[in-house]
Parts: structure tokens; sequence; C-alpha cells
């Protein structure tokens, strides 16, 4: 395969396998002006050869629509690809170790960033003391966020440049104090150093089939300057495409900032592994229920305010205390501006992990969107994992139900919450498909779409993520192994992978098996990615 120059032409795709429901056999495709333009067989693929500007030979790989990552943090996910990562570190010395050896590697940089530490994994479960990181920066300012974003440690250099007021005990920061020191560690960056990751992010993004991502800004997040400068970025380069999301109660702010809307992390309360996800019932590891940060009448309120402007509203809720203050404050603002309202608006909630059969049905009453990261599941479900140690054998088994929300009709959005857990979009469609609970799998099929045409429903647009004629051409392209249909119930994956059920395949995802190997990734019809060697 040969790269494509800058501009959007006239391709013909053609040997290969095409996922598209127009056409389940199809083999080739035809992109023009940035738009799928047809999909169909190879025999009627020689009626286009001679009218394109270019043929492309897939040799067998299989073509689908591009990934759609419905939450992600491009500035830290680049931060994290340029910085410290310290989750493969397997204790706290080998931490301290690597925080040490980035120290001396960056004599530069005004503030040290790291990310991924877990103390929940490290024999004997302590985290770094200040004194030890103070020691094994120099005395240099620094910032290492735990693996769920919500809470970090810190050095004194760093408590130096925060307000007073700032928890300066010696123990991980969370809620408002986290907020802060986050704060002063992200303004400390130089633009160049920002531009550099949200570059780094973007194109990682690419390598992995990845056309589109929702980026959730917001105040105590990132800043007004690191988003728009994302979005000025994004608009100069062919892709991936950003859609960003700015988690403030301020209307008018969020479309200032060009904004889809006044949500993603718009925090209703925190995480579980630190604590501060706010449940009905108190931890089973600690004598609280966590942190609530907004309460129905805050959510009714600011619902109301998007629908009348037309932005869509979006919280991230977690624990399942915060979720039905969720659903509560959406239900209460129906009531004023109408249901039907609210269902067109399509709002949003990211992560749900904690769901009833009543929020679940609450969703679906309300046309909520669910903005839901399968890799959770993957790295803290399971009998062993943090959900347990956090909540018990019996409410970790109820996380993440993401059968029960498509038996119910409401529509999935995958994503990764990057660099909560990394860009990986096959990974996740696995985590889904093989969920460590597996009344909550979902087939590969429905996994896939919740991660292409999902995030595309979640902005509004039912026209894209799917290879057909008339949608837009993004799309990428895989080396892969035999394609399947697999799903939960064995009855159905026997049917589907029948020729006369007309389903097309996909890559087997069976855990073990390799996943697919990104060779090209396309936006609006233009090239953002080749794998060296294709």
């Amino acid at each position: 395969m040969s790269e494509q120059p800058a501009g959007p032409k006239t391709v013909l795709l053609r040997r290969g396998e095409v996922h598209s429901p127009a056409d389940p056999f199809a083999t080739a495709m035809v992109v023009e002006r940035g738009q799928v333009a047809w999909v169909g067989s190879e025999g009627a693929a020689d009626a286009f050869a001679d009218g394109v500007d270019e043929v492309i030979d897939l040799d067998g790989a299989l073509v689908t629509p591009a990934f759609t990552d419905a939450h992600v943090h491009i500035t830290a996910t680049g931060l994290a690809l340029t910085g410290l990562d310290l989750s493969g570190a397997p204790t706290l010395e080998a931490a301290l170790a690597l925080v040490r050896d980035f120290a001396a590697a960056r004599p530069a940089d005004r503030v040290l960033l790291g990310h991924g530490w877990d103390a929940a994994r490290w024999p004997g479960g302590r985290p770094p003391t200040r004194a030890e990181l103070d020691t094994a920066t120099g005395g240099r300012p620094l910032y290492l966020s735990r693996a769920d974003v919500h809470s970090a440690v810190v050095s004194t250099a760093l408590l130096d440049l925060v307000p007073a007021g700032v928890s300066r005990a010696d123990a991980p920061l969370t809620a408002d104090d986290h907020h802060a020191v986050r704060e002063a560690a992200l303004g400390a960056l130089a633009p160049a150093q920002r531009a550099e990751a949200q570059r780094t992010a973007l194109a990682h993004a690419a390598s992995l089939g990845i056309g589109s991502v929702h980026e959730c800004g917001g105040p105590q997040i990132s800043s007004e300057d690191d988003f728009t400068g994302l979005l000025k970025l994004a608009g100069e380069l062919p892709g991936p495409r950003v859609v960003g999301y700015w988690a403030e109660r301020d209307v008018d702010k969020a479309r200032e900032l060009g904004a889809a809307g006044a949500a993603g992390d718009l925090f209703v309360d925190g995480a579980l592994g630190s604590h501060t996800a706010c449940l009905h019932q108190p931890y089973a590891d600690a004598p609280h229920t966590g942190t609530v940060y907004l309460d129905a009448d805050a959510v009714a309120e600011h619902v109301v305010a998007c629908t009348e402007a037309g932005l869509q509203a979006g919280f991230h809720a977690i624990g399942d205390a915060a979720v039905t203050s969720v659903v509560e404050g959406v239900r209460t603002a129906a009531e004023k501006v109408g249901l039907a309202r609210v269902r067109a608006a399509r709002h949003r909630v990211e992560h749900a992990e904690m769901l009833t059969p009543d929020t679940v049905a609450a969703f679906a009453e309300l046309g909520l969107i669910a903005s839901v990261q399968p890799a959770f599941d993957a790295i803290w479900g399971g009998e062993d994992g943090m959900y347990v140690r956090r909540l018990g054998a019996g409410r970790a088994r109820t996380l993440n139900p993401y059968a029960a929300l498509l038996r119910a009709g409401v529509p999935l959005a995958f994503g990764s919450d990057s660099p909560v857990t990394p860009l990986d979009p096959w990974g996740t469609v696995r985590a889904a498909a093989f969920h460590r609970t597996p009344e909550h799998r979902v087939s590969v099929r429905a996994a896939f779409t919740a991660h292409t045409r999902g995030g595309w429903r979640a902005i509004g647009r039912d026209d894209a993520g799917v290879l057909v004629p008339g949608a837009p051409a993004d799309y990428a392209v895989w080396h892969t192994g035999d394609l399947i249909v697999q799903a939960p119930d064995d009855r159905l994956a026997r049917w589907s992978t029948d020729p006369r059920s007309g389903t097309p395949g996909l890559p087997d995802l069976t855990p073990g098996t390799g996943l697919p190997v990104c060779l090209r990734t396309v936006v609006g019809g233009r090239t953002v990615f080749v794998r060296p060697g294709e």
C-alpha cells in the first residue's frame, strides 16, 4: 500500500474484506470526496478501476469503520506517552527508582509529571511519602496521578506552587485538593510541551485505527487554553477528529470555547479506586460512602439549561448514589422542559459503572447515552480485583452491566478514559465481549458497534461510523486472521456464521489470540496513518 497525498481523492480499495451492512460479503469499496461512494463485490469493482485516482490492493486485509474513543484526555494521554509511566512498577521501590531516573533525564522540565501508580498492587499497599518523593526528585516539583486519575501524590515543591488551604497531610490528595495540585502542575507546562503531548496522543490514536476522539476537558481537569489549543490543533491536522466537551455548569462558557456540550467529566462523584465514588452503602474497606459533588437539583438545573441552549449535558457518575442523582435530576428536568426534548438532546453519562435495574430502565426512558469503558472491568473486575476489595463480591458482580443496557435499548458509546486505561480499541471490544462477569457480556458485533457507530450517535450523528454510501470515509485497514461471529449465545453464534445469515464477520477476539494490527487509518478520505513498510 502506498501513502496518499494530503487531499482526499477518489480511491478504489479491492481484494479485501469490507465490513459493511450494505453488503455482508463486500470485498471492495470506493471513496470519493471524503465519503464512501460504493461498497460491493470484486467483480463489480472492475467497472470503477479506470475512473479513480488510486487503486489500493488490500491483499486480503480487513476494512472497518474507524473507531471512535468516546472519552479521552488528550494532553494527559500525550504526557503519559512522553512522560513517566508508573503502571508497570511492581513495587514502591521500583516506582521511586523510576522517578529518580526520570528526574535525572529531564533536567529542564519546570514540573515533572507521571501517571499510573497503584499502591494496591504493591507489597505493603503503601503509596510513596512526600519525603521519599522529595529525595527522588532532588526537591523539584512533581505530580504523580494514581491509575484512576482521581488522586495524586506530589512533592513539597509542587505544594509550594498551590494556594494556601490545600492539605499538606502526607497522604494521596483527593477531591478539591487534588484538583488544585493538578491545575498547578499542568499550569507549569510550557506551551511547546503541551502541544508536543497533544500531537503525540493524536498520532498514537491514528496508529490504532481511531478516527475520532471525544475530549473531556474542564476547569478541574485541564485549562481553557489547553482545550482551545487542542481544538485548534485538531482543526489544522487531517485527523483524528476531536469533539470537545467542557465540564462546567456554564452553558455560555462551553459554547464560547467551542464545546459540543457542557458535559464530559462534570463530576457528580469521584472514583472507586480513590474511595471517592458516591455509594448508597459504605465501602467494604472504608467506613464512608465516598464524595458527592453535585446533587439531583444541580443536575436538573444543568440539564434544563443545556436542553434549552441546544447543547448536550453530561456527567461523570460512577457510584450507585451518583447515578441515582443523575437519573433523578434528568427526570426532574424532563418534567420541566418535556421528555421529548430531553431525549432528543442525547445527554450523556460517563462511566456509569454501578447501575441497578431501575437506573438502567431510567437511562432508556430518558434517552441517556452510556459512555462507558470496558477496560475498567478487564483491569479491576474479577474475583481478586479492585472492585471486590472496594465493594465486596456481591456488589462487584453488578458493575458495568453492558448486556442489560443493550437489552433495555440504551445507546452505548465505548471509550478508554485514557490515560486511565490505554487507547486500545480492539482490546476494549474484547473486554466487553469477554466481560469478567459472564451475564454482562455482549457480542463482539455489538461491542464493535458501540466503539464505532456508538461514538457518532453520542454526538447526534446517525449517518456515520458505518461503511455505507454517503457516510464519512473514516475507516481503518487491518491485518488480521479469519473473520468469525462471536456472541454470548452459542445458538446465535452458530447461525451467524452460516452464510445465509448475512452477518459480516469480525476478527476472533478470544482472550489469548493476537489483536488486529492497523495498517492504515483514513479520516474524511485523508490518510492519517500508514504503518511503516506498507
